[in-house]
């Protein structure tokens, strides 16, 4: 009970109002050294158990020689704005649960830890990967969404933050998996196609932006109609539907998306880029651009650019797909390119306007094992959905 009245009280202080969490209240201190924390402590546990918990991907920047600094400097700033908010704020639980964070990842070794002797699993989990996303992304749309909201009135931490940071640590951590599976069917079309050697020598031979405006297209057109897809056909749409639950929008509420929507999205719009002879630095940069242009898609950003978004997918473009207006169903299924929604009649962008609600009428689970659950239990009762805050 003691435990859950702990976990209760860090939840009410990490979401209060602004009005109580204002500049000098210790609120900004408590959660800048809890995410210091956090991100300190599973960075330790990936340099101490490495075959478990780290992404060989990240070895370069791991490799790199001020990389245990940064993470000693984060553990360092986590104690001492701990300490600040311990000092500045009367609710304490933000303050020491950040200062006990950061302290159980000294015990077990700190920036200087070294790696344990384990047996690798042939399997990993990207903590370090959760960590080095979360960090990016975080500070990338954060700031952006404060200074050009949307939704004014939204917090930080709205409606479900939980649910969706929790998607967020699953479809990081489990990259390897999520990327193997995914990539199989490009792999089997890539062992049975080497007649295609010479067609995939000329397109690797185009100019790098050429390439990489093909895939754009290429992509966008795939996941177009896998996306139209999954709206069309009832049991199909029960694992989109948990995308479309969210009833905020953020840069977060991107991540809430069931795992075998993920993997099947990712094999479908992998195809071309991995199987028609792309670059594999092209193949890395869109990688790269789709996670960061997703995120703002979603993002709480406002500005309605009626012009650019009937030709280039904005924020008010993509949250028109989520609205839960008669008028917002089944429309604007593309991600880079509204275009190929007006070629296939699925346009949808009022001049000026925006959706008035986000999410479904439908009763999807607020749990990740309910939503995970969902397509196969699901009903297709109607709710009346209400405002998230």
């Amino acid at each position: 009970m003691a435990k859950r009245d702990y976990l209760d009280a860090l939840m009410r202080d990490l979401e209060s109002h602004t009005e109580v969490r204002r500049f000098g209240s210790g609120w900004l201190s408590g959660f800048f050294g809890l995410l210091f924390a956090v991100a300190g402590f599973f960075m330790v546990i990936a340099l101490r158990f490495p075959d478990w918990f780290a992404t060989p991907e990240l070895a370069i920047v791991k490799n790199w020689g001020g990389f245990r600094g940064a993470v000693h400097l984060i553990l360092l700033a986590s104690y001492a704005l701990s300490l600040l908010s311990l000092l500045l704020r009367p609710r304490k639980a933000l303050g020491a649960t950040a200062l006990m964070i950061g302290l159980a990842a000294t015990l077990i070794g700190g920036a200087n830890v070294q790696p344990d002797e384990t047996q690798s699993w042939g399997i990993f989990f990207g903590l370090d990967f959760f960590v080095v996303n979360l960090l990016v992304t975080g500070f990338m749309f954060a700031p952006l969404e404060r200074a050009f909201p949307h939704r004014r009135k939204q917090r930080l931490f709205r409606t479900e933050w939980r649910e969706d940071l929790f998607y967020y640590l699953v479809s990081t951590m489990f990259v390897q998996v999520l990327g193997f599976l995914a990539l199989a069917p490009s792999t089997i079309i890539n062992d049975s196609t080497s007649n295609w050697d010479a067609f995939r020598a000329g397109v690797a031979s185009l100019p790098w932006l050429v390439q990489f405006a093909i895939v754009l297209v290429a992509s966008d057109m795939a996941q177009y109609w896998f996306h139209r897809t999954f709206h069309r056909y009832p049991f199909l749409w029960g694992f989109h539907a948990v995308h479309h639950s969210a009833k905020s929008m953020d840069w977060l509420a991107g991540s809430r998306m069931h795992f075998v929507e993920i993997i099947l999205l990712r094999s479908i719009t992998s195809l071309p880029l991995f199987t028609l002879g792309f670059a594999p630095s092209v193949m890395q940069a869109y990688i790269g651009f789709v996670y960061v242009w997703s995120s703002l898609l979603h993002a709480n950003v406002g500005g309605n650019f009626n012009w650019l978004g009937h030709w280039i997918a904005t924020p008010r473009f993509h949250h028109w797909h989520h609205g839960l207006e008669r008028e917002a169903f089944d429309v604007n299924f593309a991600i880079h390119f509204p275009w190929i929604d007006k070629l296939f009649g699925t346009f949808h962008l009022p001049k000026d306007r925006w959706p008035e609600n986000y999410g479904i009428p439908e009763d999807v689970p607020r749990n990740y094992w309910g939503q995970f659950l969902y397509p196969w239990t699901r009903t297709g009762k109607k709710i009346d959905e209400t405002p998230a805050e």
